[in-house]
């Protein structure tokens, strides 16, 4: 049942950044004067924006849970945003972790080295910020610290990730609750329920 959760939960990761870059893509393509076949795209995502971002995520959202109404969708986003952000807080820093190697490894004081830990914590914030138990029990590995304190603060981390899967699942019954069984349905398919 874990195993299922960081699947789910790197599977809504994934889509988020898939529908983010065919986003900036596609922005870029309408941006680019046409030059040499659309050869000329800005790289970087310099124009980025997050609001934008949400607000097309949760337009798609409305689209796949076939919600025509406005009135209806109103009194039911608040609850997709609830599961959204309760998922991103389970997984926060982890989906990071996972695309830069776990730890900064470019902590050292050689531009070079300066350059890749920059570019390590944009990613890692790109996936939600860490939590401190997480920053915590990485420094402790990072650091080789005894056992003890890796097992302390191990269980620190866990009990905190069951409070953020606790609220998770209490949004996802919320949201549940509200939907048809086939909206239900697709809800599942796009992740946001279990």
């Amino acid at each position: 049942m874990k195993l299922n959760r960081i699947i789910t939960g790197c599977a809504v990761a994934i889509t988020l950044v898939v529908n983010v870059s065919s986003g900036l893509a596609q922005d870029n393509n309408n941006n680019d004067g046409g030059g040499q076949n659309g050869q000329n795209r800005q790289r970087g995502g310099g124009n980025f924006d997050p609001a934008q971002m949400q607000q097309r995520m949760m337009e798609r959202v409305q689209e796949q849970l076939g919600f025509t109404n406005d009135t209806e969708w109103s009194a039911v986003k608040p609850l997709v945003q609830k599961v959204m952000d309760a998922r991103i807080a389970v997984s926060s820093g982890t989906m990071g972790r996972m695309f830069t190697g776990g730890r900064n490894r470019g902590a050292t004081n050689s531009a070079a080295g300066d350059q890749t830990g920059n570019r390590n914590r944009s990613r890692t914030s790109m996936f939600g910020q860490a939590s401190p138990e997480q920053e915590a029990l990485q420094k402790a590995i990072d650091d080789n610290a005894p056992a003890a304190q890796i097992k302390d603060l191990l269980a620190k981390y866990k009990a905190a990730q069951k409070v953020k899967q606790a609220k998770l699942e209490a949004a996802q019954a919320d949201l549940k609750a509200v939907l048809t069984t086939k909206q239900e349905a697709q809800a599942y398919l796009l992740g946001l329920v279990n």
